[in-house]
Parts: C-alpha cells; sequence; structure tokens
C-alpha cells in the first residue's frame, strides 16, 4: 500500500533522497574505518569495533562496521593461501614462466602429474581477510600455510589435454622404488605411451627425483617437463583436485574412515570438462 500511496501521489516508488536513519558514521569517520581495516586485513568486525572505541571514544557495534565496510566496497573473503616463497623460488618461477608464455598447441602435449590428499574432515577454515574486488593476491591478503598431516587418504593422478588417467591410491610414504613400482610402471608409463609426442610433468619432490627414478624414465625414453620448485599453482591439475575436494565437501553421506573416503573420491567423476578447461587455461595461467 506504501508503494501504492507513493506512485498515485508523487509518481514515485523509491525512496526519497536522504530519508531513513541517518549513518551515525560521517564520511570522513568511514574513511578512517577503512584505513583501520586495510592496516589488518585479518581484523574481524568485533576487533575493529574494539579499535574504533578506543580510538575515538564512541562505540559501534560490529553489524554497523560490516555495514559501512561493505558500502565502501570492503567485503570478508576467504584469503589466498600459498607456500613460503623465497628469492630464488620467485626468479626461478618467473624464469620458468617466460621460458614457456609462447606455448601454445604445445600444452596439449604435456601430461600433469600429482599426489595429492583429501582430508576425512573438511572445513574451510574461519580467517578472512577484507579486501576490494581484484586484490586476492596482494600479498597483505594473503596467509601463508604449510602442509600438514590429517587423516585421509593420499592419491595420484595425471591428465592430459582430452584425457585423465585412473586415480591410483597411495598408503604409507611413497618413496622412490614404491613411486616406480606402484605408480609409473602400472599406470604412468602406459598412460604417456598412449598418448603421441606426450611430456610428463611431476614436481621435484624427492621420490620424483631420486637417481633411480631418473634412471628409469632415461631407460623408458619419457620426456619430462622442467618445473620450478614450490610451484603447485602453476599446473592445472591442482585446480581439478580442487574440484574433486568441493565435491566430497558438498557430498550428503558422511564418510567415517579412509576406506569410505576412497570409494567417494573415486565417485568423483566426470569431471572431463574441467580438465580440458584447465589445460586450455594454462597460457593465461603463466
Amino acid at each position: 500500500m506504501r508503494v501504492w500511496k507513493q506512485w498515485t501521489d508523487e509518481c514515485r516508488t523509491t525512496r526519497k533522497s536522504g530519508s531513513g536513519p541517518r549513518n551515525v558514521t560521517s564520511a570522513r569517520d568511514d574513511r578512517h574505518l577503512v584505513r583501520m581495516a586495510r592496516t589488518d586485513r585479518t581484523a574481524s568486525s568485533r576487533q575493529l569495533a574494539a579499535l574504533w572505541s578506543i580510538a575515538t571514544g564512541v562505540s559501534l557495534c560490529a553489524s554497523s562496521i560490516r555495514r559501512r565496510l561493505l558500502q565502501c566496497g570492503l567485503r570478508a573473503r576467504t584469503p589466498l593461501y600459498r607456500i613460503p616463497l623465497t628469492h630464488d623460488h620467485r626468479r626461478l618461477r618467473l624464469q620458468w614462466a617466460n621460458q614457456h608464455r609462447d606455448w601454445r598447441a604445445d600444452w596439449q602435449h604435456v601430461v600433469f602429474s600429482d599426489e595429492s590428499r583429501f582430508n576425512l574432515w573438511y572445513h574451510d577454515g574461519r580467517i578472512r581477510v577484507r579486501r576490494y574486488a581484484g586484490e586476492r593476491h596482494l600479498p597483505e591478503c594473503i596467509i601463508e600455510r604449510h602442509s600438514g598431516r590429517t587423516p585421509g587418504v593420499m592419491v595420484w593422478g595425471a591428465i592430459a589435454y582430452h584425457r585423465r588417467s585412473q586415480l591410483l591410491r597411495i598408503v604409507g610414504n611413497l618413496n622412490s622404488n614404491r613411486y616406480i613400482r606402484e605408480v609409473l610402471q602400472p599406470e604412468a608409463v602406459p598412460f604417456l605411451q598412449s598418448l603421441p609426442g606426450a611430456v610428463f610433468q611431476q614436481d621435484n619432490a624427492r621420490p620424483h627425483t631420486a637417481r633411480i627414478v631418473k634412471s628409469f624414465f632415461a631407460a623408458q625414453q619419457v620426456q619430462l617437463l622442467p618445473w620450478p620448485a614450490c610451484s603447485p599453482d602453476m599446473s592445472p591439475i591442482e585446480h581439478v583436485w580442487d574440484v574433486i575436494g568441493r565435491r566430497l565437501a558438498r557430498d550428503p553421506r558422511p564418510v567415517a574412515s579412509a576406506d569410505e573416503l576412497w570409494v567417494a573420491t573415486c565417485r568423483c567423476t566426470g569431471i572431463d570438462k574441467e580438465v580440458s578447461a584447465e589445460q586450455s587455461a594454462e597460457p593465461r595461467r603463466l
């Protein structure tokens, strides 16, 4: 009825400019609040409210803090996690990217491989960072996270442009001998041999770079793609693992053991479109 009365009386359906409750903070206060939020990107609304009270002597609730920051374009988002990189890591990553940035059709011949671990209990963390759109890769918006061992299953897999290997379960610690015996001989090499001109990519984990493994690759005439250290984000298979992890997190059937988790992981099929899309995106990723 209110909207109809506004339309019949004033030919409008929206509120008048300046109507409604007035903001508790001024434009100057909002700018100060934004500076506080950008100084500590991980500060929660409650923490910012406490800091605001100390700085100004005026109480402001956490919900008001959130509203003001949202209106200024600062939204609490999940931070980008990464492993710590040294100066040499960054230099070698850039050097590798410059050497391969002009590849086009060559990427369709690369077979990306990796191990991944899926945990029995999934969570996305509780820390958020306040940032503007497009600031995801700013150093102050990134939280470094070291990988740790939690209950779950480790798997190995490989992807090509239009194909993917079988998923293998790795039980226990994977050393160079087991890598050859349980991964390369039964699955990786036959998969490579089925793809003419295939180039094999693996990271620099010790089981992958041991002398016995290098000798095995030479004997099998496997062409390897050199890979910079600490660069999982440059491989498209990491995004495939992310797709599988998200599907596991959405699975309404809870798993209570590592064996059940392995079965659930094997059910995550139908990712061929994601595989091709990630392979095609490699030039843009560089």
